[in-house]
């Protein structure tokens, strides 16, 4: 069986949620709920995963449902890249992290800048809005947006964070092991074309 039964689980469970979101009638509220679980099972079984960890990372939210959103910052110094070690896999991938609620995108990239590698960041430019599912190799039981955001270093020194074991500059020759579920080398490949082509058109799916 294809990964494509991921996308057709999601969708299922998308209705399922706007179901229970919207529904009034009891008999639909009851089918939207069984439509759910039906899909927790599937990923479930498909996965090998317990149904109770499903339900809790796969059908937790309330409301209707959205994609999520991943904001990765993108800051150079002297034709170089600054890239974060992550603790969880030890590979590498651009500072960044879940948008957080009542922060703007660029604050949001400020603050994990600033969490993850000690720099103090501004100057902010949006390079690319890309869909993961369209550029990361390996299916995910959420859909999520990725936004570029590229900035400059204006104060802070380096340091490493809870999550991260290094933060280091790399040039685009010698980009390190990447953390492909965060960014994929296409993906560090179009930010440096950025470098080299400041007025670049943004990259959107």
């Amino acid at each position: 069986m294809t990964v494509k039964w991921i996308d057709w689980v999601k969708q299922i469970q998308s209705i399922a949620q706007a179901g229970l979101t919207y529904s009034k009638d009891v008999y639909d509220i009851e089918r939207f709920q069984q439509l759910r679980d039906i899909s927790i099972s599937m990923m479930s079984h498909y996965t090998k995963t317990d149904w109770e960890v499903v339900e809790k990372l796969f059908a937790s939210e309330t409301g209707y449902q959205t994609p999520k959103v991943d904001i990765r910052a993108v800051v150079f110094e002297n034709e170089k890249l600054l890239f974060v070690k992550e603790k969880s896999d030890g590979k590498w991938a651009l500072p960044g992290g879940w948008a957080d609620i009542g922060y703007t995108p660029t604050e949001v990239a400020a603050k994990e800048v600033l969490e993850e590698t000690g720099y103090e960041v501004d100057d902010f430019k949006l390079f690319a809005i890309f869909d993961k599912e369209k550029h990361q190799p390996s299916p995910s039981v959420t859909h999520v947006y990725k936004i570029f955001i590229g900035c400059k270093i204006v104060g802070g020194e380096k340091k490493t964070s809870i999550e991260t074991e290094d933060v280091e500059f790399f040039g685009e020759d010698e980009l390190p092991n990447l953390s492909v579920a965060r960014n994929t080398e296409g993906q560090i490949k179009e930010m440096f074309a950025y470098m080299k082509e400041p007025m670049k058109e943004i990259l959107i799916d």
